[in-house]
């Protein structure tokens, strides 16, 4: 392990994360709708702040009722709030249901961030088949069905675009992670299936893959130490934040990046 005080200073300006006002304003985002799934803290609550920011109509999906309410009170002021639904994305009937409902009610969604997952540790011989079930649920299944639900108003617009959230864990073949890397790494073909099937359709399917980012869920797993042994893994030495990940959903989802589609985009600071 690395000691502690190698984990690189927060005051030190060049591995600051960039203040909001600094950020980049994207105009074809203004106006859009979107939906993001597992919104409501970690990375999910950085993409959903970010798009806000971009005067996004947002909705976001999430179970986790506290935060979502704390992330909407904190936005409340925004030009145009963003909406919260509680919806348990194991029940895939109710994350299309709900989903129909939203576009009945405002018109198709514009883009569609597949951001919720869930990194639960465990070894080889603990999984059983309820298990694994369960986990494929929470981590792959929904991203299949929430766009099997936003596809067609997309199409009858004239195109869309979804972002996937992969993970780097599966590419450094991190231990104890062996369904939720199964998962994430199927999110990959998953994402270049959709761009080859809905291209002709002007939807673009991407993925980012993101390192590993502070947030107070990440935190419980790592010691100072760990967390070090993290960032000097890294080419860069900056603690990668929730902002960082919703910078490149924002360029992936607005017309900057129009003909961008099939691939995945790392924003993990050169982990190795």
């Amino acid at each position: 392990m690395y000691e502690s005080e190698t984990l690189v200073s927060e005051a030190d300006p060049k591995h600051l994360p960039l203040a909001r006002d600094q950020r980049a304003v994207y105009p074809s985002l203004k106006g859009k709708r979107v939906l993001i799934t597992g919104g409501g803290s970690g990375i999910g609550a950085g993409i959903v702040e970010g798009f806000v920011r971009q005067g996004a109509d947002v909705t976001f999906f999430d179970i986790a009722e506290a935060d979502s309410q704390e992330l909407l009170d904190s936005l409340k002021d925004a030009e145009k709030a963003p909406v919260f639904k509680r919806v348990d994305l194991t029940d895939i009937k109710a994350v299309q249901g709900t989903i129909q409902g939203l576009i009945d009610e405002n018109g198709a969604f514009d883009v569609l961030i597949n951001n919720a997952a869930n990194d639960d540790r465990h070894t080889i011989e603990q999984v059983t088949e309820e298990y694994w079930d369960n986990r494929i649920s929470v981590n792959l299944k929904h991203l299949f069905f929430a766009a099997q639900s936003v596809i067609p108003g997309m199409k009858a617009k004239g195109g869309g675009v979804i972002v996937n959230l992969g993970s780097i864990s599966w590419h450094l073949a991190l231990e104890e992670l062996t369904l939720y890397q199964t998962a994430k790494a199927a999110i990959e073909g998953l994402t270049r299936s959709f761009a080859r099937e809905l291209g002709p359709d002007n939807i673009r399917s991407v993925c980012i893959v993101p390192g590993n980012v502070k947030t107070p869920r990440q935190m419980k797993w790592y010691t100072p130490e760990g967390e070090a042994e993290i960032v000097n893994a890294q080419c860069l030495k900056g603690r990668l934040v929730p902002d960082d990940i919703a910078a490149m959903a924002l360029f992936l989802a607005s017309d900057d990046a129009r003909l961008v589609t099939g691939h995945e985009f790392f924003v993990d600071a050169g982990w190795r």
